[in-house]
């Protein structure tokens, strides 16, 4: 299976709001059920410069996506904060490893970022794999860091440090 990484394009807004609207893909970010079309027009069309939003396509179908925004503040300007979601159906295909190296790609070849972070649900034990594979480490814990499906759950705080050049 060929996986294609590229920008995402305001046209994908239909395609990227279908990966949100799967339960295991909205479960496991701070997304809602039933996005909307609108929503997700507005945050593929007016992506701020500090922004980067990639797709991930397979056979032309849109099945993941990634977000990475490099923090604003001048003694942070080093860091950058993502999220990925990968439709529910395409799960355990390589997908998000092929988003999360574009994203590392990105931020340590062309944005010069010292430093990644990320929130993970603690019972998202794929994805806090899939991190650790590559090099991420669990920094601290978030107890009741959001309210899901009724409940309240924790969150991994991870992060991966560049080594010095």
């Amino acid at each position: 299976m060929e996986i294609l990484i590229r920008r995402s394009e305001p046209n994908d807004a239909a395609a990227v709001r279908d990966i949100y609207a799967g339960i295991v893909a909205y479960s496991g970010t701070l997304q809602l059920p039933y996005p909307s079309i609108e929503i997700w027009q507005k945050r593929l069309t007016d992506v701020p410069t500090h922004a980067h939003s990639l797709v991930a396509e397979v056979n032309g179908e849109i099945v993941g996506n990634v977000g990475l925004e490099v923090c604003t503040s001048v003694r942070r300007r080093h860091v950058g904060t993502f999220g990925i979601g990968v439709k529910d159906e395409c799960q355990g295909q390589g997908i998000g490893s092929a988003l999360l190296e574009a994203v590392i790609n990105l931020a340590d070849n062309w944005l010069n970022l010292k430093r990644l972070e990320l929130t993970v649900y603690t019972d998202n034990q794929a994805a806090v794999h899939l991190y650790k594979k590559y090099g991420f480490v669990i920094e601290g814990t978030s107890p009741a860091f959001a309210f899901r499906n009724g409940g309240y759950v924790d969150a991994y705080q991870m992060g991966r440090v560049v080594a010095e050049r």
